[in-house]
């Protein structure tokens, strides 16, 4: 006996059910995906990571930077050969006492007349200089007991207070031992015979008696 065919409800029951099952599946698959885009960047991994100095704040251009002091130079009060009282282009001349200047430059043409020209070794000079001068005579002499006697310190030195000059050369230290009282410009240690402050007394008095060395100074004891 020929089977009859299933009843067209069964059939179309099966179908469903057999389309329900790929969707479930489908769905699955989909869920267990990582939701990323072609447009997102893949994290970076342990391997990958940048070093963490790379993002430390970069300070900007005009930011203030710490000024490292050099060697002293002309801005300090050194001078070169050939600097005359008469160059104003050197702080060592220029930030001299403008009374100190003014008596130099007039008793310097006087001395001109008799060939005599006023070099300036040493005029003005900053602390800087100074303690730099001072750092050298301590190693030169030994002690800064014997480096008293030649070098002062900034707090009491004439020079960084702009009130002496060290006179070159010999011919100049010379006219001036013999003509700088008349103009107030005195010798006032006698180990120095370049080293001149004015005195302003001793165009009527002479200048006064000099001190074996700077150590014998009442100023150098401040």
């Amino acid at each position: 006996m020929p089977r009859t065919a299933p009843p067209t409800h069964r059939v179309r029951w099966l179908v469903i059910v057999c389309v329900t099952a790929v969707l479930a599946a489908a769905v699955a698959a989909l869920a267990h995906r990582p939701l990323t885009s072609s447009s997102s960047s893949p994290p970076l991994g342990p391997s990958l990571s940048a070093p963490a100095s790379s993002f430390s704040a970069v300070p900007p251009s005009n930011a203030p930077r710490r000024k490292r002091r050099g060697p002293v130079g002309k801005a300090d009060g050194l001078v070169s050969d050939g600097v005359t009282v008469f160059n104003d282009r050197f702080p060592a001349v220029a930030n001299l006492d403008p009374d100190l200047l003014r008596t130099l430059r007039r008793a310097a043409r006087d001395a001109a007349d008799d060939g005599v020209t006023f070099y300036v070794n040493s005029g003005w000079r900053s602390p800087e200089y100074q303690k730099r001068l001072l750092r050298d005579a301590v190693a030169k002499y030994g002690s800064e007991k014997e480096a008293a006697r030649w070098v002062a310190t900034p707090a009491t030195s004439s020079h960084v207070s702009g009130d002496a000059v060290d006179i070159g050369r010999t011919d100049a230290a010379s006219w001036l031992s013999g003509h700088g009282a008349e103009y107030g410009l005195c010798q006032i240690y006698e180990n120095e015979p370049w080293h001149y402050e004015l005195r302003a007394k001793a165009i009527d008095r002479g200048c006064p008696r000099m001190y074996a060395d700077p150590t014998q100074d009442p100023r150098m004891r401040q």
